[in-house]
């Protein structure tokens, strides 16, 4: 019998490039780090498919590696100027390593699934519209960010919908309301506009 061969585990560094960070939301790298745990064991869980590359690309690594980073709405107006040419900030980038063909490396090599940038600023402009904890959309943002990294994308109608249902189990695992349901009082705030 062929020997059993552990699934590669995932080792996230997370970097605080702004120090507004800790202020807004105490503990964000914490709760960045666990999102990001989440939305990798949610991917490794689900059914496989051409969008789990990273995963793919892990064959017999022991590790795969990610950074996510907290920055602030100018640093990410920078990097999405300068990668995307929009010349505006935006909640959350991920920059993908494993965009294509997997590098060949070997099994003593950790594989690097890319970088996942969250902006301070525009992340929490969005969780008082929508009338949720900073902590609970940071999450959410972390969770998105990972599973592109892994290869899921949401340009179509069908891929929405899954990298959603991906979403929401990932959030779910960390007591995370499903985002895409508005609360009551949310309703009722837009109808009284």
């Amino acid at each position: 019998m062929p020997p059993v061969r552990a699934k590669p585990a995932l080792d996230i560094g997370v970097h605080v490039a702004s120090a507004a960070w800790r202020r807004a939301l105490p503990g964000a790298a914490r709760h960045a780090e666990r999102a990001a745990h989440a939305a990798f064991a949610v991917a490794r869980g689900a059914r496989r498919s051409r969008a789990t590359r990273g995963l793919a690309c892990a064959g017999d690594a022991a590790s795969i590696e990610a950074a996510v980073v907290l920055a602030n709405d100018a640093r990410v107006r920078r990097l999405n100027r300068s990668w995307r040419g929009q010349d505006k900030p935006t909640n959350v980038l991920a920059f993908a390593a494993l965009d294509g063909a997997c590098a060949p490396h070997t099994a003593a090599q950790p594989v690097a699934l890319g970088d996942v940038i969250v902006a301070l600023e525009t992340a929490r402009a969005e969780a008082r519209a929508e009338g949720k904890p900073l902590a609970d959309h940071l999450r959410h943002l972390v969770v998105h960010g990972i599973l592109h990294l892994l290869g899921h994308d949401h340009r179509r109608p069908r891929e929405a919908r899954r990298m959603e249902r991906l979403e929401i189990k990932a959030l779910g695992t960390l007591d995370v309301p499903n985002p895409y349901t508005l609360r009551p009082e949310r309703v009722r705030r837009r109808r009284a506009r």
